[in-house]
């Protein structure tokens, strides 16, 4: 499936397409556009990596979910130990 481009006009400030203009004069990126992409790509994952931080500091904080993590721990403990035991065995090919 082919991702469609589909045109967007936003206002910034002079100094900052003056510095767009020349990141990709000197090779940053093939074009204007494909800088600007690529810089709004890498700012949405990072506020999505924030939300992710601060949902799992709540996580951290509600008793039902520790309680939860708690009972799948003990539930694969035994299983857990099958494993290590099985590494702690491996021969490891040459």
């Amino acid at each position: 499936m082919t991702n469609k481009t589909k045109k967007a006009t936003f206002n910034l400030h002079s100094s900052v397409l003056a510095d767009l203009e020349k990141a990709v004069t000197q090779g940053a990126a093939t074009s204007k556009n494909a800088l600007v992409e690529r810089a709004l790509v890498k700012e949405l994952e990072e506020l999505q990596r924030q939300k992710r931080a601060v949902e799992w500091q709540a996580a951290a904080k509600d008793k039902l979910f520790l309680n939860d993590i708690s009972e799948i721990e003990q539930e694969f403990e035994g299983l857990d130990g099958e494993t290590a035991s099985g590494i702690d065995n491996y021969v490891f090919p040459d």
